[in-house]
């Protein structure tokens, strides 16, 4: 990248954004640009992960405590 390039490219950024609240207000500008149809189907996409997930979580085998067979010293 020439030197130029970078200087050009470090005017373009809207420091603004780079802030909590400022990400906060793109995220939110940028889902209200989205049309209504692909709006809901994403509001389904995250049910459909959410529900993964949670279906996924209760999957996981119970938490132990290391025994001492876990704790040998003689395995390689």
């Amino acid at each position: 990248m020439k030197k130029t390039d970078y200087l050009r490219s470090r005017q373009n950024i809207d420091w603004s954004l780079t802030t909590w609240e400022g990400a906060r207000r793109e995220q939110m500008r940028r889902w209200a640009e989205l049309p209504l149809e692909r709006a809901i189907m994403a509001l389904e996409e995250m049910e459909t992960l959410f529900r993964d997930l949670q279906a996924g979580s209760r999957g996981l085998p119970e938490a132990r405590e290391p025994s001492a067979i876990d704790d040998r010293d003689d395995v390689p």
